[in-house]
């Protein structure tokens, strides 16, 4: 009996044995419905032993991912199949089924709901019960990818749904089924308007007509759902706070019902409740239906304008004073109570607030009754000096504020040094190899040639086994990267490795000028190689930080080429001269008279070449959040100079094409900062943002040469850049630093600027409130003068045309050009500011307009400083 027992126990191993291979190809193969009844057909024994071995596949199949693979996703719907059908806890089974790797990361998964049914429905009832609830619960968002298994998984069990905010979200942002067919509306309802998420999961179903509003909103009209249960989830949810985009849905919501008066009512107290501090939206529709709300007494009233009176956004505190003003026209009785909401209202931030306060209280004063004028008499001082004394002469006392200091702004940094002296000579192999593969390109095209003329044969000796462990990079593709061309010229020079003579064909078609040069002075160092003609030393190796040759060390360099009998690199002479600072050098000069090679009379002949520059300005319908390169197109213009490559730099048109050395242009041009502006504008981002077009900003301002309206372009840009939320009050940021130190050296195109903002604003590319807000802070750390002057140049491109809508965020424009006029001691008349200031009219714009007028006419005789 023992050994038959024996034998039954082994038949039964191998039989799970056999399943468990057949399941595991079935997997593997990704053939989920042959798994299916596969799994069906296991026995206990059979469950027990896949459900055993199922975790130990996980890593076999991973180690047969491609890195390109999303995980093991392919695998996740037979994965899943398989554990719901042999685990046997429920605990286990969710967390199987809910494993993040089973999901795709970017595309929609399989579906396999069906499936994982199919296995799991002779499972007992409350065991499939137990499941959907767990895995309801471990839902993390309303984005998770497990959001329709698990309310599938509910309604086909039919269990309740948990308590699971994630849930509910999930629910209500699913795309089907509509809610009218849903089994589960009625248990989830209730939780939409609790449910924190739920609101940013709608935040975009804006449409009455469409979506989750429509449904709700005919649930009511067909009588599903009740009116009154949608009004007061939404009062509710309002009440429970939030975020304004977390109860942008539920404001749409509760105004696509259209509640009516006698609904509104029910509410009274609950939209009074908002009004203190609730999210903009919120307040205004709390406000709107308090405003056709019958039966409120004037104590609800006062509360009412108490509190909309101290909001700090200016729309509510001014429909605020517009309903107190209506209301107390309609019934004088209630002066008695607009005390204390008109004194909250002279705290405002806006002087055109304060004014239509004190217009009021001044109009009411004596129907105030005597407690009322104590009030406004106690508010008073908090008015602006003007303000304040015609509220002082109405109520008969009270402390007028007085006039505060003058605000002078600081004087400017001191701008630091221009450049700094570097000295990246390369001394050993070890360092050459190390700047060929990871370094700067300056120093590894300068340390090869150096090392090469200094011992070749050590070199060579040296470069064979490096050339011998290094993958050689030849390749028939277009060589776009300087590291390909000294690679194959260590190659070259070690005589490891041949280099096959159609290198020649791998200098890329279509390059931008600055590309161009780099990768010519890399390919004729390999040529030089090739042809045992490299010269003692490079001239364009940089001496300073900016990019700067010293003229003085280019002048030494030669000496040392013309002593060895050798000629200097062509591209590498051109890109030396373009390097040689704009400050004659006296020495240098003298010392160059001397050479007497052609290139050597080149270099001593060398004078600056002029250049023109314009900017084409394309910024109109440029739309806003796409990248959009041809906004600002620039065009320079130069002489020929007979050397073609230098020709080819100081020539732009505008055009942006491939490039993989961008962060080396500004030092290519240190003494043409207006080209190498140029070359960089297009490339721009639309709005203007990132530290590596910062970093190449930096570098154009500690370069040389005029800075006309391509340089302006990019500046203009930088003053755009978007501002994090909460920095209001931070440190200036590095646009603004930036102005600071190039106005510190007078070499601010602020005409240029002004005009660039003008065009970028009205094309959308960049945010008023940022520009303002960056303007503000250079005037406020000594920059005034510059900021009004390009604030002056911006006015004419950005005031509307008579009839025109002007844009948003305009009239504080217009006040921070007048607060730096006014810190500047600016004057003379602008014509397009003093005929906008003769237009009829009291919106904010005007007001600002006017006062900018005024203070550039009071000293008109005085001239624009």
């Amino acid at each position: 009996m023992r050994c038959g027992a024996e034998l039954s126990a082994r038949s039964v191993t191998v039989h799970a044995v056999d399943q468990w291979d057949a399941i595991k190809t079935l997997i593997v193969t990704r053939r989920t419905k042959p798994l299916v009844d596969k799994l069906k057909a296991l026995d206990e024994e059979g469950r027990k032993e896949v459900a055993a071995r199922l975790p130990d596949l996980l890593p076999e199949l991973r180690d047969g991912l491609e890195p390109w693979d999303d995980g093991l996703s392919a695998y996740g719907p037979a994965l899943r199949v398989a554990g719901a059908a042999t685990f046997g806890g429920a605990a286990k089974a969710a967390a199987w089924l809910t494993r993040r790797e089973f999901m795709p990361r970017w595309t929609a998964s399989e579906p396999d709901t069906e499936h994982i049914l199919a296995v799991i429905a002779d499972r007992p009832a409350a065991w499939r019960a137990d499941l959907a609830t767990r895995v309801a619960l471990r839902l993390r968002d309303a984005d998770d990818r497990n959001v329709a298994f698990a309310l599938d998984l509910i309604r086909a069990t039919g269990a309740e749904p948990p308590e699971h905010d994630p849930l509910v979200a999930g629910w209500a942002s699913a795309s089907a089924p509509p809610f009218a067919e849903d089994p589960l509306l009625d248990h989830l309802l209730p939780r939409l308007f609790e449910a924190q998420g739920v609101g940013r999961a709608l935040q975009w179903d804006t449409d009455p007509r469409t979506g989750r509003l429509r449904e709700l909103v005919e649930l009511a009209e067909t009588g599903r759902v009740k009116r009154e249960q949608l009004i007061d989830g939404c009062v509710r949810r309002f009440l429970l706070g939030g975020a304004a985009v977390e109860l942008r849905f539920f404001v749409r919501l509760h105004e696509a019902l259209k509640p009516t008066p006698e609904e509104t009512a029910r509410h009274a107290r609950d939209y009074l409740r908002l009004l203190p501090d609730a999210p903009g939206p919120v307040a205004e529709l709390a406000m709107k239906h308090l405003r056709g709300c019958p039966g409120l007494t004037a104590d609800d009233l006062a509360e009412a304008w108490d509190a909309l009176l101290f909001r700090p956004e200016r729309k509510l505190v001014r429909a605020g004073l517009s309903w107190l003003n209506r209301s107390v026209r309609r019934s004088p009785g209630l002066a008695a109570v607009i005390a204390a909401p008109l004194a909250r209202a002279f705290a405002a931030d806006s002087e055109e607030l304060q004014e239509k306060a004190v217009k009021l209280a001044v109009e009411h004063a004596e129907a105030m009754g005597e407690e009322g004028r104590a009030a406004v008499r106690d508010a008073i001082e908090l008015l602006p000096p003007r303000l304040g004394g015609l509220a002082a002469a109405a109520f008969e006392g009270g402390r007028v504020a007085e006039a505060g200091p003058v605000f002078v702004p600081p004087p400017l940094p001191e701008p630091p040094e221009r450049a700094e002296e570097i000295d990246r000579a390369v001394e050993s192999l070890d360092e050459l190899v190390h700047v060929i593969e990871y370094g700067n390109e300056e120093s590894a095209m300068a340390g090869l040639v150096t090392l090469a003329a200094r011992d070749r044969e050590a070199l060579a000796a040296g470069l064979r086994g490096w050339a011998d462990t290094t993958c050689w990079p030849y390749s028939a593709e277009p060589w776009t990267g300087v590291r390909r061309w000294l690679w194959a010229a260590g190659a070259t020079l070690s005589g490891a490795r041949s280099v096959p003579k159609a290198w020649r064909r791998r200098m890329p078609d279509q390059l931008m000028p600055p590309d161009r040069l780099l990768l010519h002075r890399a390919a004729e160092i390999l040529r030089a190689a090739e042809e045992d003609t490299l010269p003692p030393v490079l001239l364009a190796t940089p001496t300073h930080s900016t990019g700067h040759v010293a003229a003085l060390e280019l002048v030494r360099r030669m000496e040392i080429i013309e002593a060895a009998g050798a000629k200097p690199l062509a591209a590498d002479l051109q890109q030396a001269l373009l390097r040689l600072p704009r400050t004659p050098d006296p020495e240098a000069e003298r010392r160059a008279a001397r050479l007497t090679s052609p290139a050597g009379r080149i270099i001593a002949q060398w004078t600056c070449p002029q250049v023109e520059s314009e900017v084409i300005s394309n910024c109109e319908g440029a739309g806003r959040g796409h990248w959009h390169a041809g906004c600002l197109v620039p065009v320079t213009k130069a002489a020929p100079t007979g050397l073609p490559l230098v020709d080819m730099m100081l020539r732009v048109a505008g055009h942006a094409g491939e490039t993989n050395h961008l962060d080396l242009w500004p030092s290519m041009l240190p003494s043409h900062r207006e080209v190498a502006a140029a070359h960089l504008l297009p490339y721009l981002s639309k709005p203007y943002h990132g530290e590596a077009a910062l970093r190449r900003l930096w570098n154009l301002a500690r370069a040389e040469g005029p800075a006309g309206p391509a340089f302006a372009g990019m500046f203009a840009r930088a003053l755009g850049a978007r501002r994090p939320a909460g920095t209001v009050n931070a440190p200036p940021p590095e646009g603004v630093k930036l102005l600071l130190e190039v106005a510190a050296r007078d070499e601010l195109p602020e005409a240029e600027i002004g005009r660039a903002l003008a065009d970028l604003l009205g094309g959308g590319v960049v945010r008023m409130v940022d520009v303002v807000a960056a303007l503000d802070a250079a005037a406020r750390h000594g920059a005034a003068g510059h900021v009004w002057r390009i604030a002056a140049a911006a006015l004419p491109g950005l005031l509307p045309a008579p009839g025109e809508r002007p844009r948003n965020g305009l009239a504080r424009f217009v006040a921070a050009a007048h607060a730096a006029a006014e810190w500047s001691g600016a004057r003379g008349v602008l014509p397009e500011v003093r005929d906008m200031a003769a237009r009829r009219g009291g919106s904010d714009l005007l007001r600002e307009v006017r006062k900018l007028h005024d203070l550039l006419a009071g000293g008109a005789q005085e001239g624009t400083r």
